[in-house]
């Protein structure tokens, strides 16, 4: 058997499959690392072993579906509702509100009530879950 000596070397390499496997490679890796990633270590903070001895007022301010007020489960108006977050401010000046939007309520109101919180300047915290009155 002779062997050509006219035949042309090769010029060109084929990278079709190397750009396969480059691509299988790739998504490997992704799903590889998204899978690993589940979540962040977090410390949270530890309960004193004390019980604190001061004790201070806490209201719910609750903001029902239609918009309207209750300050410890009685109705109140938005004007009404700052002259007893002021009386509440004076009476106890470590007092707090927590402000409880129901689940259809409307979220602008939830963020009046925070204004209002902090304008009269009397700690507040948003619940939750449902709790008392």
């Amino acid at each position: 058997m002779k062997v050509q000596d006219d035949a042309k070397p090769y010029d060109t390499i084929n990278v079709t499959p190397m750009l396969d496997l480059a691509y299988v490679l790739l998504v490997v890796f992704i799903l590889m690392t998204t899978a690993s990633v589940q979540g962040m270590p977090m410390s949270m903070p530890k309960p004193s072993a004390k019980a604190p001895t001061e004790k201070h007022e806490m209201h719910v301010l609750r903001i029902e579906p239609d918009g309207s007020l209750k300050l410890d489960g009685a109705p109140r108006t938005e004007q009404q509702m700052q002259a007893d977050l002021a009386t509440i401010k004076s009476r106890d000046a470590q007092a707090s509100v927590v402000i409880q939007g129901d689940a259809k309520s409307q979220y602008a109101r939830v963020v009046e009530m925070i204004d209002l919180c902090n304008e009269v300047e009397i700690g507040m915290s948003l619940a939750t879950s449902r709790i008392g009155f």
